[in-house]
Formats: structure tokens, C-alpha cells, sequence
């Protein structure tokens, strides 16, 4: 959804100044998301479990209470976020012509957040019982709704009043009810044997709400981690040229999407492990991990050789003029990511094993060392004291993934994350075989 939102607004008269504008918002949306991923993380290493386990009631029980907290996540970032969208923007370095642009992107986006956080968590609820046909289904269909729409808001085709990336905005949030609609339905009807979700409000189970925040949190500051990591490079590029900002944007959105496979894989490789780990089986969690380093690894690099061969034809897709500062620094960016798809691959697969564990303290610990001892003083170092600019701020992430794939391997080869049982035991308990 995201790059079609980019691609189409890259055809708007001020295009440089909304993409800019995008850029800064999509790390807002990213930073403003910390805890519900981290809901996300736990619901499914919990439901996975359940699910390899054969808990049908506790399997149930993990979908009413998740939908609660989620519900009330989502109400609660959405008012914030739409309330302190400019300021957060303006804090973030950007101008308060950007700011404003990004102000109007952002706060519709925010009001339909709930909706947003309930697709994730169902989608997320059907990958843990193994079930990922629907959920794509789904996606589908909200992806088509958000192109015809945005195709009509952002320029005004199909006799829509043209609303820019507001628009763009709108078209995304109206593609998301209708996403999470579809897996209501679906999730009332009976299709998915042995989950029903009954339309009433429980009482809040607060022995579970614990068991989810002890697998959850940790997940979630590691997702904060990431986006400090972000962050940090979006004001270190915003100091070099507001230009670089734009480019960043687009280079991620195109990442996004490349990361898919990969992603894919990671997102059945914590499903797996879960139920595998839930059924007692130690052997078959690490047969699933290894599996997934080799399918990863093939999947993503050969995605990493296109970014580094088709950088200029994949930047022309946003419409990016020729000749401009905007395609030097984009292609230049295109360029490094593709270098970074081989380490990224590995952190993949094997943070996808660590949360189907439940080991989200490990995964943190990981993600703290790389992205706070290497990548960020590697882009300053490379950037500023260097005076490498762009090039040395971007540089720091193929680093910084590298350090983190290492680490990320050491700790699979050590299998302290290897405990058996429905429930999650402390992840300092020695395994059970």
C-alpha cells in the first residue's frame, strides 16, 4: 500500500516535497507502532503454541483477549498520533512545509489505526494456526481497493476530488477496514477449524495480559531499537540535504517490498517453531530454522543483485526526473540496500525463530548491540567525521545488519531459546528434550 501511496504521490506538482513529506511520516508510523508489534509478537508465539500443543480452549481465549488489547492499543496510539503528528514531524527535522504536508498524511492514518492493528493481529492469529491463504486473500483484495482509490484521491481520476496525499491517506485507511472486515467474516463463519471469535466483551485475563507483556515487551523495545536506528540515520540525512530524506523514502518502500519473501518466510519460520516447540519437538524447531537461513538467504540475495543492477529503472517507477539530486541519491541508496539483503536475510530467518520461541529477550539484546554500538557510529563516523555525507550515514546499515547476523548465529547455535511446552517458560530455563 505504501508504494503505491509513494509512486502515485511522486506525480503530484510539489512530488519532491511530498515524498519527502512520506518519508518522515512512514518512520512516524513505524516509531508509533512499537507496541502493538509487540502484542503481535506475543499473540502468535502464544497461539502457535496452543496450536502445536492442541489447547483449543486456550487457543480461543489468546483471540478475545488479543482483539481487547488491541482495540485498546490501537484507540489509544491513533488519538495520540493524530494529535502530536506536525510536532513529532517538526522534532524529526523537517521543515514546517514538509511538516505540514506530512501532518495531512498522517493524521488520517492515525483515526484508522484500530482498524490497521486488528488486520495485523487476525492475520498474525491465522499465520500461528498455519493458515496464511486467507490472510493473503485478504490483503489482496485491500491492496486493489487502496490502488483504485488512491488512483482516484491523490490525482483526482474517476471523478474523485484530487486530495493529494491526503487522499492517499484516506483511500489507505477505507482498504484497511475492508481488510479487517474480511477477517471478521472469516473468523465468525467457521472456515478456520478450532477458532471462533464471538462478538461479546470478557472480562480482561490478567494472568494472560502478563504472560503476553513478558513475550511482548521485549519484542516491542526491539522494534523501538530498530526505529531509533532509523530515526537516527533520518536526522543525520536531514542535516546533509532534505533531498536524502526523499530518497530514503523511496528506497524503503522499495525494500518493503523486496523484503516480502524473506518475510514471508521469517513470519512461517516463528509459526513453526512455535508449534513445533508447543509439541515437544526440539529437533524439528531447529530443522525449520536451518531450512529457513537457506531459503532466505537464496530468496533475498538474488533480490539484492536486481536492486544493484535495476537501481535506476526501479527509482523512474516513483517518476523521479532524470539528472536530478533526487535519482543520484536514490540509486546510490537502491545500491546499498542490495548489499544489505544477504545479512538482512539471516537476521530474518533467525528473528523470526527467536519470537516463534518466545526468546524475545535474546532478539533485543541483539538488535540493542548492533544498531547502538555499530550502525549508528558507523554512519556518523562514516558521514560526518569522515565526511562521506549520504553515502557514509547509509553505509552504516549493511554494516550494522552484518554485526547483527553474527550475534543472531551464535545465539541459534547456543539453543538457549529451545523450550518445550504450551506455555513459555523463562527463557534462562534450561531446554526441555
Amino acid at each position: 500500500m505504501l508504494a503505491v501511496d509513494s509512486a502515485l504521490c511522486g506525480r503530484l506538482p510539489n512530488s519532491e516535497q511530498a515524498l519527502a513529506a512520506m518519508g518522515f511520516a512512514i518512520q512516524v508510523i513505524f516509531l508509533l507502532m512499537v507496541a502493538m508489534l509487540g502484542l503481535i509478537v506475543g499473540t502468535v508465539a502464544l497461539v502457535a503454541r496452543a496450536h502445536g500443543g492442541g489447547d483449543i480452549q486456550r487457543l480461543n481465549h489468546l483471540l478475545v483477549q488479543s482483539t481487547m488489547f488491541t482495540a485498546i492499543v490501537g484507540v489509544v496510539v491513533g488519538v495520540v498520533g493524530a494529535l502530536t503528528a506536525e510536532p513529532i514531524l517538526r522534532a524529526l527535522g523537517a521543515t514546517r512545509a514538509v511538516a505540514e504536508l506530512g501532518a495531512d498524511y498522517l493524521r488520517p492514518l492515525m483515526l484508522g489505526t484500530p482498524f490497521f492493528y486488528l488486520s495485523l493481529l487476525y492475520a498474525g492469529v491465522l499465520r500461528g494456526v498455519g493458515n496464511t491463504r486467507i490472510p493473503f486473500v485478504c490483503a489482496l483484495g485491500a491492496n486493489v481497493v487502496n490502488a483504485v482509490l488512491n488512483y482516484g484521491l491523490i490525482l483526482g481520476n474517476l471523478g474523485m476530488p484530487a486530495l493529494g496525499v491526503t487522499g492517499s491517506a484516506i483511500g489507505t485507511v477505507i482498504a484497511q477496514v475492508v481488510m479487517m472486515l474480511s477477517l471478521v467474516y472469516v473468523l465468525r463463519s467457521g472456515w478456520v477449524p478450532n477458532l471462533t471469535l464471538p462478538l461479546r466483551v470478557a472480562p480482561i485475563d490478567r494472568k494472560l495480559a502478563i504472560e503476553l507483556y513478558r513475550v511482548g515487551w521485549p519484542a516491542a523495545i526491539d522494534m523501538l531499537v530498530l526505529n531509533a536506528g532509523f530515526l537516527t540515520a533520518l536526522g543525520m540525512l536531514g542535516r546533509i540535504d532534505e533531498v536524502t530524506v526523499a530518497a530514503h523514502g523511496l528506497g524503503l518502500r522499495v525494500q518493503a517490498l523486496a523484503f516480502v519473501p524473506g518475510l514471508g518466510v521469517g513470519q512461517a519460520t516463528g509459526a513453526m517453531v512455535g508449534q513445533a516447540l508447543g509439541a515437544g519437538d526440539v529437533e524439528r524447531a531447529k530443522q525449520v530454522a536451518n531450512a529457513s537461513l537457506l531459503l532466505c538467504a537464496g530468496l533475498m540475495t538474488a533480490l539484492g543483485v536486481i536492486f544493484i543492477i535495476a537501481a535506476h529503472p526501479l527509482v523512474r517507477v516513483f517518476d523521479v526526473v532524470p539528472g536530478t539530486p533526487l535519482e543520484t541519491y536514490s540509486v546510490e541508496w537502491m545500491r546499498i540496500l542490495g548489499l544489505t539483503m544477504l545479512p538482512a536475510s539471516v537476521n530474518i530467518a533467525l528473528m523470526g525463530l527467536l519470537q516463534g520461541s518466545g526468546a524475545t529477550k535474546l532478539s533485543l539484546r541483539i538488535n540493542l548491540w548492533s544498531t547502538i554500538l555499530v550502525q549508528v557510529p558507523i554512519s556518523y563516523l562514516l558521514g560526518f567525521t569522515l565526511g562521506w555525507g549520504a553515502l557514509g550515514v547509509w553505509l552504516g546499515f549493511p554494516i550494522g545488519a552484518a554485526a547483527k547476523g553474527v550475534f543472531n548465529y551464535v545465539v541459534f547455535k547456543q539453543a538457549r531459546w529451545a523450550v518445550t511446552g504450551v506455555r513459555i517458560a523463562p527463557v534462562h530455563a534450561p531446554p526441555e528434550h
